[in-house]
Order: structure tokens, then sequence, then C-alpha cells
């Protein structure tokens, strides 16, 4: 850490005016301050430099922050990241668009991950504004010379124009004049203007005169007086100037004009005007007049005058105005000014009674500019005195000159201020004497103002004044007293006033200011001459006459104001001063002239008691009063009833002769000269005018005023200790001390500052000259007797103070306040460990949990103690100890913790925040090493609360906010050695630590309220805003939470309020501006006026825009920074626990799993995600075998949700890492495992969870759906995690190093990443987005489209088949599909493939009474269960989706539910093949009853299969249709083919009446129309017509095993003859389409082709859904002969398959007789003998017959002859089964076989030698 050692110059010396400026110091020789010691004094305190102690006030300098930088918190549908960058090119040039443009948002910053939270926190910390909230905190006063008016106004003669010209000079006089009262407010300020044969008045260097004023008011004005040369008798008189006509001056007339002004010393008055500055109305404290008035608000810099021009034209003056455009002074125009006609005063200016002035036609220019007050602050004048430039004094400049040179000007002391411009004359202000403050210069002046002189007759009279010593010697020359016109020459002896010319009662107005001496005798007078001069041109100079003689005694008439009459002797005589005879005065003595005066001096008081003090303490300096000071007593105890103003005004001098004496005084004099100064101070205090609890005149007597004056005077500290703590301790002896002590206690702060400062003084009195620059001080070791008496008095103020406290007085809370600031003083001062001794002192009063009330005076103490700006660096009280004043607070912070008042919480932990906050922006601690330094001080505070973590759990949520914040602040400052140590003890504490870290991101936590990617947060959640954070204040530190309550508090709502009841305008008119506050502090100032509700929504949106931008922008840097500084602890932390050298849960590592599962579950900001995964990574590294371990699978899995979710975001640099994160996890898949099963079945499931979070749908513009933007990135997130070529590109893009995806095993140097592996997760995942897709878009259409739907649940069944809980929840969904539309088959199917999943898992792990011959036999049921047990089955044992809920119980259950469904769909094959599976279990558990259950039913089953099998018509379970689809509306379908399995009573019809309205509501909507394809043709795409869909709908056969495809049977009689009974399961299905080679459609059977065509499915059926895709296809053509004998064929199979069907019983033998009747009726009745006929025609006779091979041929009547013989055998039986009923019918069957035999015989002859 840097020495920031003590200023050797502890205190910095602002001078006072050098003693050249003031001729009345010159005047106090050493000879005078020896006789009279008040004057030392006072000498002293207007003359000594000011002593600023420049650390009293605390020291503090604040280090340059950044400011906060917009935080991108993305959304998933959100890229504000890449709008920034887009919006920075657009509006800058490409070169000027950098990174600083834009947030940053790189991982690390340095050694840290990002910017400390506490400034983020803390953004508007202002020390001074801190600090000022400590209860009796002090404030440092404004310089003692800054005590004047608040408005300051500046007027300079610009111009005087005549209408007449200007042939000869003129002289004026300017002053504040009230014009109510008739009073003059300032002295003179006078100016002169040359005529126009001279120079131009504009030329000259013309002064300014400065004129102050308390307030604005409309009584106060500018009053102008004009002089010129007296006027010659006879000459050319004033009234040229005043006719109304036109006047032209001859060049003789000015010539002689001007000679006569050269010659003439003498003046008379010429013109006046009266000039208002400011209009009747209502004024600000600031001094802001009117708009009308010449010093409207847009003096002091406004551009906007017009207003104030144009009303001011209105005004008596009838004047003008103009300005500058880029503001400054007002040029005022004054055209009305009044001539003299006769003498006149300034009370009879405005007598109403008086006749009018004549106008003077002249235009006087007046340049008035409203200036700064001087408010200088001390800090600004240097070290010699000088002011910076900046700073506009305004005072008059002394020239050089010794004190005996008389080179003293009129204008050097016309003013409160020491350092004037040069060309500015500040002028007196008279109200200087009566205002209730002390005098801070020297001045001592005597301003006559002759009035009027009564004479017998009219002379030409003028008076002369000067000031006398004596009357001894009518010849002694005057005293150089009186202060010239002209400020640049030096004083004079004399002066004379104007000519009264031919006056009997003559009028003046000239004012004389005379330099007083120090010391007054009564021989000190003023002489007046009074002088008749005769005004007439002659040879040379007129020479007055005196006609008579005034004398005015001074001591006399030593008064503030008073008006004199005096009479006139004729003649001057010595001693003229004493009492004569009438006839030495005019007209027998009468009071013939009447003057007046004002006394200005600081240096003489008014007031008799004040005077007596000071002639005592004289006497008892000068050791000429008695030895008991009886007088001096008495004297002193006057002082009591000094009137305040007179006391006031004399404060600093009275003091310092009362501090004195208790210096060195006797024991009667010190007491009474304390009691005495508790006395004054108090009344001062009392009647302050601000009220404030110390008062600025006190404050800055001790601040500045105080001094020791380099030793001359006594130490005050040892007496001032002494008698107040015997005061003290009377007291608490019990003894009456009065009220005095009540009032000594009220005025501690006084006395003890008083003390310091004392001690301050001495110590750089006695080291400050010894000590080489560049070294500390060495602090003052008190003495010891000293310091006992001062511990006695602290203790005594102690006991008061707990005493008073617990009775609630408030006197108590101030005088702890001001003992803290006592030992906040003395620890700059004295050695720090005696002052340890008092707060240990204080400690043991206060010590434990007290009462309330003590309990925060105690905090409040520290709460300044620790303020010192070396508070740091201070000591222990023993070497070993590191900082006594830090260990004390967070003792006693933490022990306010456990109080149950909740403010004294709140305010020790605000105490610790602004703490943190002064060390963290402290300039003199920014290095690493001083930040190290300062949280290892506080380091205890960590483990204080991980000792007792129910306290920290106990505060609320603003309090720990508070306490997290400085956690965080310790902790990112710790190095890694004593962080490991804070971890090293106990693994419960170090989990205690990372609670606080989770709590940390729980409290910062900032949700935007479109925040739709969190766990229970949906975006289309219409309570996204209640479940989100507190947005406005709560988050933020409480000193702005404060500030902003106060700011928003609820007012009435005033008539006319907008309906949102928040007036802007009236908060600032910037708002509206093109330029609105930007800062943060400006903007949050903004609030002041603002009228909020009380809720956080319409708090925030009540909120203007730019202070909303504002808090928004707060909240998101506070919330980021707090999770780098976590994310940055956790990365410490793991590569600690990689080294093993901490205590943790090695087997889980809880801390790391908990703290990133907060981490992923929170919404972050962008630069936190960039932060994050080169720490995942790490951490990957470190403890990957660990983390995934089946012990560690919730991590895991939340892991793998998040980086899922994070896929999903539109800004490229998350979703992009989100990538990278999931690359990371198959990194240590393969690393540890080899293999991927379990992240499979994790990433599987997390999928699965997502699906229902994202919208994977949006909606279109014509109201139908498609997929979202967020499917489509998820699924670009999926295909990138496996895409190879674009690896290096994204690890570039991270940041991460290229061989972050080596996935080497600890004991082997083989990658093991497998890029084949990572492409198969990628797909299966791929599969389960398309599958939850593709159900969604399908979500309107479930109820209308049965097929599709259940397609999508066969999807996701197959999709999450790697997670067994998903994979059967979506078989059961489809079961259940599948009822509802009463497909019994399908469900049956999906029953027992969830009993297989179950089966399967159970075989896997041996866990079940099944092998693996019961799963073949189970997958004969349904092709659909998988070839082997998989292990993902196993692997899946994952939280809420574990292999244990796979149970027997579960398999039994689903089989009993196949076994049903099977039997609705009378599938009895399937149904015994179920219960084969279930009775070795019962078999297994011995469960007898079950067991004759289920044989029960398979008896049932049996019984139910005999009887299809038995029946005449064959059993058909189902129907079967082939569809193709054909059309671009289709979708995926277009192009496809599928069979459509469908009840055994849907025909051709039904289904396609059924397709066409699920399609024709789809084609609608896509604009297109469906045509159904009525015939079986072969179809080619691209023949049909465009914009129209067709399908086609052929019903299909089922392929049966064995069957021969090449028969050229016809499939009607040989599918009638299959076993229906038997369990089928069917892939293959055939159709048979005719066809004519010609083109036709339709021919004769010569003609008449038939192609076969033979479908293969992707799967069998039944299957788990209703249609399966046609995978293959293959056509076989049969000739018209081939079809032919394929016909006979076909009925000779038919007839010969019924005569050979054995018959069990005479019972059969009717359905027999039946079903053999209806065959020869279809094969030897006469109406349908044209079948066999037809052939015969077709191809035995003519042309055909040429054409057939002999081959076929033969073929055909070989088939016809076998036809022909079964039909005459099928005759023999049917003659044996009939009875007589049927003998007829008989009869016609012979008839028609006799006939049909003949018919053939003509094409084949050889059939009647057959048959």
């Amino acid at each position: 850490m840097d020495d920031v050692s003590r200023s050797l110059y502890r205190f910095r010396r602002i001078p006072h005016q050098p003693l050249a400026s003031n001729p009345e110091l010159g005047s106090l020789t050493k000879n005078t301050l020896e006789q009279w010691p008040h004057l030392n004094e006072l000498k002293q305190c207007y003359e000594a430099d000011w002593l600023k102690d420049e650390s009293k006030y605390g020291r503090y300098d604040r280090a340059a922050s950044a400011p906060f930088k917009s935080q991108i918190y993305e959304g998933p549908d959100t890229d504000i990241e890449t709008e920034m960058h887009l919006g920075c090119a657009r509006h800058a040039k490409p070169e000027d668009c950098t990174d600083d443009d834009v947030p940053t948002t790189s991982g690390r910053q340095s050694s840290h991950f990002g910017d400390s939270p506490l400034p983020a926190y803390e953004p508007c910390f202002d020390w001074e504004t801190e600090r000022s909230i400590i209860f009796g905190q002090r404030s440092s006063e404004i310089h003692p010379f800054q005590y004047s008016s608040a408005l300051k106004i500046s007027v300079k003669v610009v111009s005087l124009t005549f209408q007449a010209g200007l042939p000869e000079p003129f002289y004026g006089t300017i002053c504040l004049y009230n014009k109510d009262r008739r009073e003059k407010l300032s002295e003179d300020f006078f100016f002169h203007i040359l005529p126009d044969s001279g120079l131009e008045a504009n030329s000259l260097p013309q002064r300014r005169g400065i004129f102050s004023l308390d307030a604005p008011s409309p009584s106060v004005c500018l009053l102008v007086q004009l002089e010129k040369a007296a006027t010659e008798e006879g000459g050319i008189s004033a009234s040229v100037y005043s006719r109304k006509e036109p006047v032209s001056l001859t060049e003789k007339e000015k010539q002689k004009l001007d000679v006569w002004s050269r010659i003439i010393p003498y003046r008379e008055p010429f013109a006046w005007a009266i000039v208002p500055l400011f209009e009747a109305g209502t004024y600000s404290s600031a001094g802001v007049g009117s708009p009308s008035s010449p010093l409207a608000p847009s003096i002091s810099g406004s551009n906007s005058l017009e207003s104030a021009a144009e009303s001011f034209t209105k005004s008596t003056l009838d004047g003008k105005l103009t300005h500058n455009s880029n503001g400054g002074p007002i040029t005022l125009e004054i055209s009305n000014l009044n001539s003299v006609k006769e003498s006149y005063t300034e009370d009879s200016l405005q007598d109403p009674k008086r006749k009018v002035h004549k106008p003077v036609r002249g235009l006087l220019k007046l340049e008035i500019e409203k200036r700064q007050s001087d408010m200088i602050d001390g800090d600004k004048v240097s070290e010699n005195g000088s002011l910076d430039e900046s700073v506009d004094v305004g005072n008059r400049q002394a020239d050089s000159g010794g004190i005996n040179g008389k080179e003293v000007s009129r204008a050097r002391l016309n003013g409160a201020g020491a350092f004037p411009a040069t060309s500015d004359i500040h002028v007196f202000d008279f109200r200087t004497l009566t205002r209730s403050e002390p005098f801070s210069q020297l001045f001592h002046s005597l301003y006559v103002y002759p009035l009027s002189v009564s004479m017998s007759r009219k002379r030409n009279l003028f008076i002369q004044v000067e000031l006398r010593k004596d009357d001894l010697d009518i010849r002694r020359q005057q005293i150089e007293a009186l202060y010239p016109r002209d400020p640049d020459t030096a004083l004079q002896k004399c002066s004379h006033t104007q000519v009264a010319i031919g006056s009997k009662l003559a009028c003046f107005h000239d004012e004389f200011k005379l330099c007083l001496p120090s010391i007054l005798t009564p021989q000190h007078h003023l002489l007046f001459t009074f002088f008749d001069v005769d005004l007439q041109m002659k040879q040379e100079t007129p020479k007055p006459v005196p006609i008579g003689y005034a004398a005015l005694s001074l001591s006399t008439h030593a008064q503030l104001y008073s008006d004199v009459s005096l009479p006139i002797f004729r003649e001057l005589a010595p001693n003229y001063l004493q009492e004569a005879s009438k006839e030495r005065y005019l007209e027998d003595g009468k009071t013939l002239f009447k003057l007046r005066l004002r006394l200005c001096s600081s240096l003489y008081p008014i007031n008799e008691r004040i005077k007596d003090f000071f002639v005592e303490y004289d006497r008892h300096m000068l050791r000429t009063s008695p030895p008991w000071g009886s007088e001096l007593l008495e004297a002193i105890n006057s002082l009591k009833n000094v009137d305040s103003t007179a006391l006031l005004q004399f404060l600093q001098p009275v003091l310092n002769m009362l501090l004195h004496l208790i210096g060195d005084g006797g024991e009667t004099l010190q007491v009474a000269a304390f009691r005495a100064m508790v006395n004054i101070i108090t009344r001062v205090q009392q009647e302050s005018s601000d009220s404030a609890e110390r008062n600025r005149f006190l404050v800055s007597y001790i601040d500045f005023a105080f001094d020791d004056f380099g030793g001359r005077q006594a130490t005050v500290y040892p007496g001032l200790s002494t008698v107040w703590g015997s005061l003290a301790r009377s007291k608490a002896k019990g003894y009456r001390v009065g009220p005095v002590y009540d009032d000594v206690l009220a005025m501690a702060w006084f006395f003890l500052e008083l003390i310091v400062k004392s001690m301050a003084l001495e110590q750089s009195r006695l080291c400050g000259d010894n000590i080489p620059p560049g070294e500390d001080i060495p602090p003052l070791l008190l003495k010891e007797a000293v310091f006992r008496c001062i511990t006695q008095l602290y203790d005594c103020l102690l006991t008061e103070v707990h005493e008073r406290c617990k009775k609630g007085s408030s006197l108590a809370k101030r005088l702890n306040s001001s003992l803290a600031f006592f030992c906040y003083d003395l620890l700059s001062i004295v050695d720090p460990r005696q002052v340890f001794e008092l707060v240990s002192l204080y400690m043991d009063k206060f010590a434990g949990i007290c009462q309330p009330a003590l309990h925060d005076c105690k905090l409040t103490f520290l709460q300044i103690i620790c303020d010192h700006d070396l508070f740091v660096e201070m000591p222990g009280r023993d070497p070993s100890d590191r900082n006594y004043l830090s260990s004390v607070l967070i003792h006693e912070i933490f022990l306010t913790w456990d109080h149950d008042d909740l403010a004294l919480r709140a305010k020790a932990t605000r105490i610790l925040v602004i703490l943190m906050c002064k060390h963290e922006f402290d300039s003199r601690y920014q290095k690493q090493e001083d930040k190290l330094y300062i949280a290892q001080l506080y380091f205890p505070l960590i483990e204080q609360i991980l000792d007792e973590m129910p306290v920290f759990y106990n505060l609320n949520t603003v309090e720990k906010r508070e306490v997290l914040i400085v956690f965080l602040q310790i902790a990112r400052n710790l190095d890694d050695a004593t962080l490991v140590k804070a971890w090293q003890q106990n693994i419960p504490r170090t989990r205690l630590f990372f609670k606080l870290l989770e709590e940390c991101l729980t409290l910062f936590e900032h949700r935007k309220t479109a925040d739709s990617m969190l766990v229970g947060c949906s975006s289309r959640s219409p309570d996204v805003e209640a479940l989100a954070s507190p947005k406005y204040s709560d988050m933020l530190s409480p000193a702005i939470n404060a500030y902003l309550s106060e700011a928003s508090r609820q007012e009435v709502r005033p008539q006319g309020t907008p309906e949102n009841g928040y007036l802007w305008h009236r908060i600032s008119p910037h708002l509206g501006s093109p330029t609105p506050p930007y800062s943060l502090r400006e903007a949050l100032a903004q609030a002041q006026s603002s009228r909020i509700g009380v809720s956080t929504r319409a708090l925030r949106e009540s909120l203007h825009p730019i202070l909303r931008q504002k808090l928004e922008l707060w909240e998101e840097n506070l919330s980021s920074a707090v999770s780098l500084q976590v994310l940055e602890m956790t990365e410490k932390f793991s590569t600690a626990a990689g080294s093993r050298s901490i205590a943790t849960d090695y087997g889980k590592l809880d801390c790391i799993t908990s703290i990133f599962m907060s981490f992923f579950s929170r919404c972050q900001s962008l630069a936190f995600w960039k932060a994050l995964f080169p720490v995942l990574d790490s951490i990957f590294r470190f403890h990957g075998a660990t983390l995934m371990a089946r012990e560690n699978d919730r991590f895991l899995k939340q892991v793998a949700f998040h980086l899922l979710r994070l896929a999903v975001f539109r800004n490229e640099s998350i979703r992009r890492r989100a990538v990278l994160g999931l690359q990371i996890l198959l990194r240590n898949s393969l690393r540890y495992f080899g293999h991927m099963m379990r992240l499979r079945v994790m990433l599987t499931i997390t999928l699965s969870e997502l699906m229902s979070d994202i919208q994977v749908t949006q909606m279109r513009s014509d109201g139908s759906l498609e997929e979202s933007g967020e499917a489509r990135r998820l699924r670009q997130s999926l295909e990138e995690m496996a895409d190879e070529g674009g690896s290096f590109g994204l690890l570039k893009s991270c940041g991460v190093p290229q061989d972050v995806l080596d996935a080497v095993a600890e004991d082997s140097t083989e990658n093991r990443w497998s890029w084949a592996a990572a492409k198969g997760l990628s797909e299966n995942l791929v599969q389960a987005l398309d599958a939850g897709l593709e159900h969604t878009l399908l979500a309107t259409q479930t109820t209308a489209d049965r097929y599709a739907t259940a397609e999508s649940f066969h999807l996701l069944a197959v999709a999450y088949a790697p997670v067994p809980d998903l994979h059967i929840m979506w078989l059961l969904h489809l079961c259940d599909a599948h009822q509802e539309v009463q497909s019994w088959a399908e469900a049956a199917q999906c029953a027992v493939a969830v009993a297989g999943v179950i089966m399967q898992a159970l075989v896997g792990r041996n866990d079940a009474v099944w092998t693996a011959e019961h799963v073949v036999a189970l997958r004969r049921i349904c092709p659909a269960v998988g070839d082997s047990a998989t292990p993902e089955a196993s692997a899946a044992e994952v939280e809420g989706y574990g292999a244990s809920k796979l149970t027997v119980d579960s398999a039994v259950k689903y089989l009993q539910l196949g076994h049903k469904l099977f039997s609705q769909a009378e599938l009895h094959h399937f149904c015994a093949a179920i219960l084969e599976l279930i009775i070795p279990v019962y078999k297994s558990r011995r469960s007898f009853a079950q067991l004759a259950k289920c044989h029960t039913s398979l008896t049932t089953v049996y019984e139910a299969i005999l009887e299809q099998e038995a029946s005449p018509i064959p059993f058909v379970d189902a129907t079967y249709y082939r569809v193709g689809f054909y059309g671009e509306a289709f979708g995926k379908l277009n192009l496809q083919e599928y069979v459509y399995r469908e009840a055994r009573e849907v025909r051709l019809g039904d289904i396609m009446e059924k397709l066409s309205h699920i399609y024709e509501a789809k084609m609608g909507s896509a604009g297109q129309t469906l045509h159904i394809i009525p015939d079986s043709r072969q179809v080619k795409a691209e023949e049909l017509q465009a914009g129209v869909c067709y399908l086609q709908i052929t019903a299909v056969d089922p392929v049966m095993e064995g069957e021969d495809l090449g028969s050229r049977r016809e499939r009607g009689f040989a599918a009638a003859g299959g076993g229906g009974g038997q369990a089928r399961v069917l892939e293959r299905f055939l159709f048979d389409t005719p066809f004519t080679k010609n083109g036709k459609t339709q021919g004769g059977l010569e003609d008449q082709w038939r192609r076969r065509t033979v479908l293969r499915t992707e799967g069998s059926f039944p299957a788990l859904v209703n249609r399966l895709r046609v995978t293959e296809s293959e056509s076989l053509e049969f000739s018209p002969v081939e079809n032919a004998i394929g016909m006979i064929e076909t009925r000779t199979a038919a007839l010969r398959g019924e005569l050979e069907e054995p018959r069990s019983s005479e019972a059969d033998q009717l359905p027999r007789l039946q079903s053999l009747q209806r065959i020869l009726q279809g094969s030897v009745a006469v109406q349908v003998n044209s079948g066999v006929l037809s052939v015969c025609t077709a191809f035995l006779s003519g042309e055909p017959a040429t054409r057939l091979r002999s081959q076929e041929l033969q073929q055909l009547i070989a088939a016809l002859l076998e036809f022909m013989a079964v039909c005459k055998r099928a005759l023999r039986v049917h003659f044996r089964l009939i009875g007589e009923e049927d003998q007829d019918f008989h009869t016609q069957l012979v008839n028609g076989f006799q006939s049909l035999t003949a018919e053939l015989s003509h094409y084949i002859p050889a059939i009647l030698s057959e048959l």
C-alpha cells in the first residue's frame, strides 16, 4: 500500500488583504498595540491569515469509474447484440464503429471476469451526500469574507450624449437607493465623461461599480446624479441641454464652454434619474427579478431578453434595453434625465408636492450585469492570497505603496472583499453595519453628508471638509483622511462640495468618506469651511471667499447614524472647539448648517458593554486593574446582555479574548470567562437564522479564525479541558452547577472542536519545522495529566449520553455525535492508541446489545469514527493486531444484525456498504495489494457470517442485499490462499459459503418482462410480470431507494392533471427538450416531483422513459456484475477442488452443481454467457467423472436442459455457445464412458421437457400454423453439434482452444471423440424435434385426420424410444387415440408394445420370469418390439424417469389390456399368444387363482377360434385399401402410397368419402381442388393437371404367407378360401387391374389384359398405426388367354374345394348343400353360361384361335374339360344331398349342364367323349 502521509502543512493559510491596503492598520503602531491590547486582538482578527484544517472534514479523492455499459439480456426471439452492431454501422463511419460502441461482453477483464458489483450497486455513490445523512454530521462553512449578499450588480457608464452635443465634461455618481424609505443603501460610485472634442467615452477604461443586494425588491433602484462645471455668470446656461427644439452650439460657444470647464474647479448639480432594478412581484431567494426588470433571470446567461426589453420600455424611465444575443450585460439607455432647476436633496427627489423637473434632451447608457455573488471557496484561494481566474471576486485591488506613503485610495476599502479586478470598484454596502454577522475585514471610515446651509442672502456657496487632530494651531496641516473621487490618487487633506448658485438655502448631496484614526481622542474633529465664489470669467481662476466655519467633535458623535445641526462661527481662532459667545457666530449662533454622519467601523464598537469589556481587558492585560479584577468580572458578565447584532459583529475578537483569559487567567477568571463564553455561543446558536445545529459563524470561527498566532498566545486546550472537566465532575458529584451545564452540553461540539484545533496548532508548531519534506508529522503525545483530564471529561460526557439517551433526549444524540467527531479529529493529531483508549471506554460503556436508542448512538459513533480518511491504515491496540477500529466495527455490526430493531439492522448494513464504497472508489487504494489488504481487513466478517448463518437468514431482503454486496466485494479482492483457507475448515461451512453465493444470484436477479425461457415461466403465460422479481428500487441500494421513494411520494393531484397523474413538464423543462438528461444522476433528479402510485408495476411504468431507461441500465449492470463475480468465485473453487486442497463433498461436488443450476435457471446477460462456457469446460475437465456420475444425474439433466434452451436463442453468440456446451457434454461422455447412451437419454428427456416450454409453432397470416423460429434454431443447433466442418469456426467464435473436444482418458492417449457418434445423437434429437413439431402442427386436425394424429403419436413414441418412460407415454397416448375411434387391433398393438418395452428392460437386467424366448414370442404378436433388450433402458435411471417404474406387474397389466383389445378386434389367435406369456408369471408366483382365470380365458379363446373356422363365410378381420397421394399441397405425402387398414364393414365408397372429407378442407385452405381417380391404373404425376390434388383409392387383398403370386386364378375365390382364424401378420398386398393394349379402357375377352400389383409396406398389419407407407411395389401382367384360363381355373378350384372339404357330422351337410348350390348355379345355369361360352367364342373360333400358341390352346381346352368334369361330379353329389323340395332345382341344373355341353362341343368336339 502506498504511504499516504499526513500533510506536513496540516493547515492551509488563507491570507487576509495585505496590510498596505488598510490605512487604518497603518496607524496601529507597535506602541499603540502595546497600549491597547484589544486593538492587537482586533488587528490579529482582521490581519492574520485564516487557518483552514485540511483534514477536519475528511479527505476523499474519488477515482475515475467507468460508466455503465448497456448490458444485453437476450430472450429466445431477440438479438439485441446484432441490432446494436447494425445501428452502430448505420450511424457511424465504419472505421469509427469499434467495440466500444457496443456493450463489453467478453469474458474476462484483467484478472476478473467483470467489473466489481459494488460500483453497480452504488453507481451514484457520493461521499459527501452519504456523510451528510449521518446524525450530527459536520459540514464546512463558507469562507469568512463570503458573508456578503447573494446578489451582485455591476454598473458601468458606457456613454452620455445630448441633443446639443457634449461640449464639456460631465461628472456623476451612482448609488443604490431605497425609494420607499428614501435611504441610501451604498456609498457613491463616481464616474466622469469627457467632451466630444476629447477622448471618446467608450474608449476610456471606464471602471465598473459592483453593488451588493441582499434580495431583489421593487423599492431598490439606482440613483444617478450628474454634475457639470458651475455655470459662468452670463455664459451658456445648462438650459441648452433641455430645449425641445434642436440646438446646435457654435464652435465658439463650444470652445468657451471647454475653456471655462478647464479653469473652474467647482461643479454644480445638473440632472438626476432613478433607475428601477426590479418590478413589483415575487422574488426568489436567489435574487431573480421579474422579466420586465433589467435584472431579469436572463442576465445570468439566458439568451432570450426580448420580453425584458419590451416590458422595460414601458417603465417610467422611457428607456430601452439592448442585449448581446449570446447573453451577458444589458445596455440600458436612460433618456428621461431630470434637470436640476434648484437645489435639492435625495429626500426630495420623489416628493409629489414639488414641481416636476424639466427633462434633459440627452441619453445616458449604462451597462448593467448581474454577477455571481462572492461565494468564494477557501480552496480557491492560493497560499499567496491570489484567486483562481475563474472566480469573480469583484473587489477593488490595492495599489502598491507604503503605509506612510498615503498611497491609499478611496476604492481600496470600499468592500469586504480583498482581491478585486483592476477595473472593478466594490461599492461599500451600508447594510454591512446592520447585518447580524461577524466582521471579517477591517473598515474604519466616516461618511459625511452636508445637507443644507441657511443664509441671509443669496450666495454661490460651497463647503470644504477636512479632518483635524486638535484645535490648538489653526495653521497646522490637516490630516490626509479624505478619499478622493479618482481611485488612483492618494488620500486628500480636504475636499469640497458642489456650488449652490444664487441660493439662500443651499442644499447639497455630496458624500465625503474619511479614513478615521484607530484611536479617537476628544480633540479629533471635522472642520467645515463655507466659501462664496464669484463665477465670472476673469484673467485668473475665481477666488472663493470664506464666510464662516463649523466644527464637529468626532468623539461625541461616534454613532452609527446621526443627523447634526451646527452653528457657523465667523472666523477661525485657536481653541475654536470650546464654547464661545454668540458674537462669534453668524445670526446669533443659530444652527444654520445641517449634516448627516454615518460611522462604518469594525474597529470601534458602538455598544457600550463591548467597549467596556475592551477597556477592562486592556487594563487586565496591562496589569493596571486591581489583582482581583472585579471590574473585568463585571464586564465579562455584562457581555450576556449585549444585543445580538453587536455581539455577532465582534464575535471573533470577543471569543479570542475570553479564550485568552481561560488559557492564562486565574481560576476565577477562567470560570467566569468559560461561563460567559458558553452564554455567548449559546445565544449565537439559538438566534441563528438558519436553525442549523452548528451555527455557521461559530463554525467559521473554529475553522478559519481561531489561531494561537504561532504560539504567541497560550495553548487553549489544557485550560479549556480543565475548566470544563471541573464543571463536569462537579455535576457528576451531584453539585448544583446551574443551567450552564445543559448549555455547555448543547454546545459541546464547539468546545471539543476548539480543543482539537488547539492541539493541531500545537502539533504543527512543534513538529512542522523539524520534519523533512515527504515524511509524516509524528502524532502529538498528550501529557499524562492532560490526557487524564480529557479522559475524565470524556467519561463524564459519555455518562450524560448514556443517561439522557435512556430518557429519549435529542441532546444525547447530538452529544454522542460530537464525541464521535472528537475522536475522529484526534485520530489525525494524537497517538491513535490514546484515541483507542477513548474508543474502548465508549465501547465498554455501551457494551452488548443495548436499548435501541443506545445502540443507535453506538452505531452513529462507529459510523463517524470509521469515516476517517486514514481508517484503513489505523493500527491495532497491540502490535500484533491489524486494525482495532475494524475489529470493533465488525463485531458491533454483526451484533446489530441480531438486534430486533429493523431500523438498526438497516443502519448497520448501510454503514458497511458505505465503507466498502469509500474504499473501492478511493483513488489511494486502487492497487491490487491495497484492495487485498482491505479485503483481508474485512474477511473476519465473512467468517462470522458463516459461523452464525441464522443471523443472516433473519435479515430482510434489502439487508441481505447489502450484506451480500459487501460479501462479494470482499471475496472479489481476496487472494486465492485466503479463499482456500475459508474453504478448508469443514464441508458444511463450505456449503454455507456457496449458499451465500446462491443468495447473491437470487436477490440480484434481473428478469425482463418478456423472459420466457426460464423454468416455470412461459412466454404465453399472462402472469409473467407477476413471476418476475421486483424491478424497481427494491434491488437498488437503500440510499437510492429512499431517494426515489421520497421523490415518488404520492401527492394530491391538482385540477387539470392528466389521467396518468404525472406532470412531467413540471419536473424539468429539459425532459421535453432536444437535450434530455443522459447521466444517471440527472435522470434520478427528474423523479423528485413525479407523482407515482404504490404498486411496483405502476411505479415503473409511470417513470419518465429516460429515468426508466437509466434504472433498467442500472439493474442490468448490477445483475450482470454479481453473476460474473459468483462465476469467478466458482471457477476458483473448482481449481482448488481439483487439487483436493479444500473441504467439500468430492463425491457429488454439490457446491459446484448447485451454483451452476442456479446460473442456468436465471436470466443472465450476454457478457455472462460469454464468460460461462470456458468455465464450464474447465470444471468438466477437472471434475468430469464426478459430474457425469449417476449421483449427479439431476445436475446433468439441468445442464442439458438449459443448454438446449440456450440453443433456441436467436442471438448467435449465445446459441453457438450452447452448441459448444452440448459438445462438451458429448466429449465428457465419450471420455469417461466410451459411449453416450446415458447422455442420449439425458438429452432426449430434456428435449421432451423443453418442447413443452418453447413455442415450436407460429401462426401464419392465413391462420394456419407453421414451424417457429425457435424450432428452426433448435434444429440448426442440433445439426451444428455434429458438424465436423464447422467445428473450427465454432470453437474460434466461442473463444476456446481448438483441443477443447479432445476426449482423452486419464490412463490413455487415445482420443475417444467420434463425429459419427455425435452425428447419430444429433439425428436422434432432430427426429424427436421433428416428431414433436409435426404433432403440434396437427393440433388443430386431431379430430379430422385420425390417421395423421396416430402417426404423430407413433413418431413421438419412436423418437423417444431411448427413454422407456417417454416411449411408453406416447404409446399409451396412441393407444387411447385408437380406442377413441374403435381401432381395437391397433390399440392392442400399442398395449403389447408397451408390455414389450417393459419386458425387454426386465430381461435385459435379468429381473423377471421371462427370457429372451418370451420376447421373441411377443415379437410375433407385435413386430414393433425391438430386436433385443436395449441398454438405454437401464441407462435411463434419471430423476423422474427411472427404470424402477419398469416392473413385471406393469408388463402384465398392459398384456392384459392387449388381450382385451385383441378380443374386441376378434383376433383370438393373438389373445391366445398373450395368455401364454402371462401364465409363466403366475406360475412363478404360484398364483393358482390367476392361473385358473388364465386357463379359462384361454379356453374361451380357442372356442372362438373354432367358431371362426367353422363359419361357412370366411372370417375377415379388416379391409385394406391402397391410397396414392398426388399434389404439392399434400406436403410430404405427395407421390407417396399408403395401405390403410379399415374395419371389415368399411367399403370402398366409405373410405373415399372419409378421405375426401379430410383432404378437401385442407385443399380448400391451400386454394386447390381435390379429385378422386376412380380406377387403379398406373398414374403418371407429370401428366396430372397443375393446381389439382389427386387421390387414388384402390381395394387391395392381403397376401398370405406362402401364396403363389404368379397364379392366374382370380383373387376372389382364393382369398375366400383362406383360413380367417389364423394369426396373420400381413405386410404384402395385391390388387388386379384390367387393361387393354389398344388404349381402350374395356375390350373383349380376346383384348382384355390384367395387371397384378404387389405392395410391400414398411411394417406389418395389425400395426401401431392405421396406415403404413408402401416401400416396394411389383407388377405382373396376364394376357387375355391367361385371364380366361385363370377365370375357369378359379371356378374349378372353388367347386373342387367344396366337394373335397370334409364334413364331420350330418349337421354339417346343410351348410355344404347351400354352398354347393350357390357355386353350381354360378357355373352351369343357363343365364350365366355366357361366361364359359364367351371364352370359347373369343379364343376357339375365328382369328383369335389362330393367334394362340398351341400350348395356350391346350391349356385352355384342358381347363374347360376339367371345369365340365368337376361340374358333372358336383351334380351327382348335389343329387345325393337334396330332398324332394329341391328336385326341380336339380333338374334345372342338369338341363343347364347338358345345354352347356352341347354348346361347347361345337368348339371342342372331344368334350362329348370326355363327359
